[in-house]
């Protein structure tokens, strides 16, 4: 059989793309391209099927589609992959922690099987099901804000210019993807994590200006090499303080974390309350009573001006440090195993299975040494102010704040790199308590009469943190650089090199 010319193939093709209105090139054509002056093509043969045109509207839509160009393509790439990524990082270092806490809540679950329903606590089906609810939402808000914050800078890059928008496009990118909080639930507030990501943003912000020549000045006392151990003493005495007059002042859940890493009773702790506030006291038998419900029996003065007997009942305050170290250590270790572990498995996922034993030494490493920092700063907030209270003689509100500001030393023992990362999260709740102490003496207004707050200093934070990454990028570390750009992806720095490439 014979086969059909190129040459008539060549015209069936060019008269097919004509009936449809599309070129081969994507331009549009008339029906006269094949009725001119051009030579109309041979009649098809039987081996050739006749293609029947498209209807108009997938007509302009495969139109469209020839019509964009690569650039295009590839923002379009670039918002589906940093979607897709984002997701996956909140989704798995919240569904991380998340099964962390469900495997120790199973693991536990006959010591709370008769006191969960009398405390009306979730039983185990129910934190399963929260567990992964917030594990989506958690997953959602990271992909909503990564795809949203990637198609904002490729539409203002697309429509004003890569080149004339660079000053101020990841600024309000970065603005507009902030309110993707919302997706951690409409009435979930998450003051604590603005306000951290704020801390963040002032520190990217201060690296800037300590480089800039117009306030290089103004910003130099920034640089001191121990200003995170400054600011992990500075907010230990705020949080510290508050753990122990006014724990209302804090987020419920870094309360229940401070009540139980703090080792202490709640009648213990309003005991202290009592007589740092020179209140009468009001329930001394109680002290007495749990203490005699762990073996202790201790006699309390009414008169007493000084509440070591309180706090540890007859031991010695330095036998009640080490006593109390070595508890704390154990109560630390499951905090950080899932904080080294699951973004060992993310971050080094390439590398885990040819260096298993390096990664998860350094993993366990690390476990242990911040362990031993949880555990020293825990256990010295009680030495520190059973020392003072000692030496002085008396107890008051001021001496509990001074008591517990050397807490913050143990952050000497963490990772440099770690450090200014502690020290800020310490201090965003410092802030908030600090915040709520201020509202309710009437000084700062009450945060209920501010509708979500917290995502307007987020999406504040945000824009701040997303400029200094597209435009400062020297300011971040490698490591946070290398997570942000796996996730964002680097588009084209330029209209003229984007020309080039084209």
């Amino acid at each position: 059989m014979s086969q059909p010319s190129s040459r008539g193939g060549n015209g069936a093709a060019a008269c097919l793309s004509a009936e449809n209105g599309l070129l081969s090139n994507g331009d549009y054509a008339h029906d006269e391209t094949c009725e001119g002056g051009r030579q109309k093509p041979d009649p098809p043969t039987p081996t050739v099927a006749a293609i029947p045109p498209l209807p108009p509207p997938l007509s302009a839509v495969s139109a469209c589609l020839f019509r964009w160009s690569d650039d295009e393509w590839r923002g379009i790439r670039r918002c589906v992959e940093a979607a897709v990524k984002g997701f996956g990082i909140g989704a798995g270092l919240k569904g991380g922690l998340a099964l962390f806490s469900v495997l120790v809540r199973l693991r536990s679950r006959r010591s709370l099987k008769s006191s969960a329903r009398k405390a009306g606590a979730f039983t185990n089906e129910e934190a399963v099901v929260m567990a992964l609810k917030e594990t989506l939402r958690y997953g959602l808000f990271l992909g909503t804000f990564a795809g949203t914050y990637v198609s904002v800078d490729e539409m203002i890059g697309a429509f004003g210019g890569r080149k004339r928008t660079a000053a101020w496009r990841s600024l309000l990118a970065g603005l507009i993807a902030g309110p993707s909080m919302l997706l951690t639930g409409p009435n979930t507030q998450h003051t604590s994590l603005a306000l951290y990501i704020l801390m963040r943003a002032a520190v990217l912000a201060s690296r800037c200006g300590i480089k800039s020549e117009r306030f290089g000045g103004v910003c130099r006392p920034l640089t001191w090499s121990h200003g995170d151990i400054f600011l992990m003493c500075l907010a230990s005495s705020q949080i510290l303080s508050a753990y122990i007059l006014k724990q209302d002042s804090l987020p419920s859940s870094y309360k229940a974390f401070l009540n139980k890493h703090g080792g202490k009773d709640a009648v213990i702790l309003q005991g202290i309350s009592e007589i740092a506030s020179n209140i009468p006291f009001s329930n001394l038998e109680g002290i007495a009573k749990y203490y005699k419900s762990i073996g202790v029996d201790v006699k309390l003065d009414p008169n007493m001006k000084v509440p070591c007997s309180i706090v540890h009942g007859n031991q010695s305050c330095s036998a009640h440090f080490l006593t109390f170290l070595f508890q704390e250590y154990g109560r630390a270790i499951p905090v950080y195993l899932p904080v080294y572990l699951v973004p060992a498995l993310i971050v080094h996922r390439q590398d885990l299975l040819k260096r298993p034993y390096t990664i998860f030494g350094k993993s366990l490493l690390g476990t242990a040494r911040s362990s031993l920092f949880l555990s020293v700063y825990c256990a010295s907030a009680w030495a520190w102010t059973c020392l003072l209270f000692r030496i002085l003689k008396r107890c008051n509100i001021p001496m509990v704040a001074i008591g517990t500001f050397p807490t913050g030393l143990a952050l000497l023992i963490e990772k440099k790199s770690r450090r200014i990362e502690i020290s800020l999260y310490c201090l965003a709740r410092a802030i908030e308590s600090f915040s709520t102490c201020m509202a309710d003496a009437g000084l700062f207004p009450q945060a209920s009469k501010l509708k979500r707050a917290d995502v307007a200093v987020f999406s504040l934070a945000t824009a701040i943190i997303m400029h200094c990454y597209a435009q400062e990028r020297e300011v971040f570390r490698s490591k946070y650089l290398n997570v942000l750009d796996w996730v964002f992806g680097v588009p084209p720095s330029s209209d003229d090199e984007h020309c080039k490439k084209s």
